[in-house]
């Protein structure tokens, strides 16, 4: 049981970097930093169970970064008026002048 947890764990990081890497999912989005949330907490857990020191280290800091974004996204999405602090790299377009 414990490989199931950890490969479906590994998989809700993994999928969503690869999307992002074919350009099919924003790394700012709330989708993203979700499955990375649940993933990272999932691995974070069974990491702490194992007493896995390193890898809770990895996963927990994955799992709290993950959730900081998250509620950035939801301050920014309540507050319309309030810029966005990190927009998705992919989208800007150089200007010529």
């Amino acid at each position: 049981m414990d490989v199931v947890i950890q490969i479906v764990g590994s998989l809700l990081i993994l999928v969503p970097f690869v999307l992002t890497q074919l350009r099919r999912m924003k790394s700012s989005g709330r989708a993203y930093l979700l499955l990375n949330l649940i993933g990272s907490t999932v691995l974070a857990i069974d990491a702490g169970v194992h007493a896995q020191w390193g890898f809770l280290l990895l996963e927990g800091v994955w799992a709290i970064v993950s959730l900081i974004g998250l509620v950035r996204s939801a301050s920014a999405a309540s507050d319309p008026q309030r810029p966005t602090a990190h927009a998705d790299p992919s989208t800007h377009r150089r200007e010529r002048g």
